[in-house]
């Protein structure tokens, strides 16, 4: 069977180059931004700052729902970085905290209270 592509993209093609508009609204916390300053790694830095871009767009990339509805989204740098969010309707509370795979648990647990407090919060 051979498969033939229906369109050809230049190289160099970026769907963010021809504006596409985001999705969510994406609200950081002030932990995240403190913990995003504080990585010394800025390629690991620039890495995540794209994901939260491509994540306005609708694309989560690597990114799993964990349990009460806070979900991890995967980067692929250095120590296994980790982004964890929640989501209500287009709005995503991206960001609940950041980490790495070896605090892993204890920013689950970290990132399951902050989204309790924000859903509070909001009810």
């Amino acid at each position: 069977m051979v498969f033939t592509l229906a369109r050809t993209y230049l190289h160099g093609y970026n769907y963010q180059q021809i504006g596409s508009p985001p999705v969510y609204t994406i609200n950081r916390t002030e932990e995240f931004d403190r913990w995003l300053a504080r990585l010394a790694d800025l390629k690991a830095r620039a890495k995540i700052l794209v994901r939260v871009r491509r994540a306005e767009r609708g694309h989560f990339g690597d990114a799993k729902l964990l349990e009460d509805g806070v979900s991890e989204m995967r980067i692929d740098c250095g120590p296994g970085y980790r982004i964890y969010f929640a989501r209500q309707g287009r709005m995503v509370y991206l960001l609940l905290c950041g980490g790495d795979k070896s605090t892993q648990s204890a920013d689950i647990k970290h990132a399951k209270t902050m989204w309790a407090a924000i859903r509070k919060e909001l009810s």
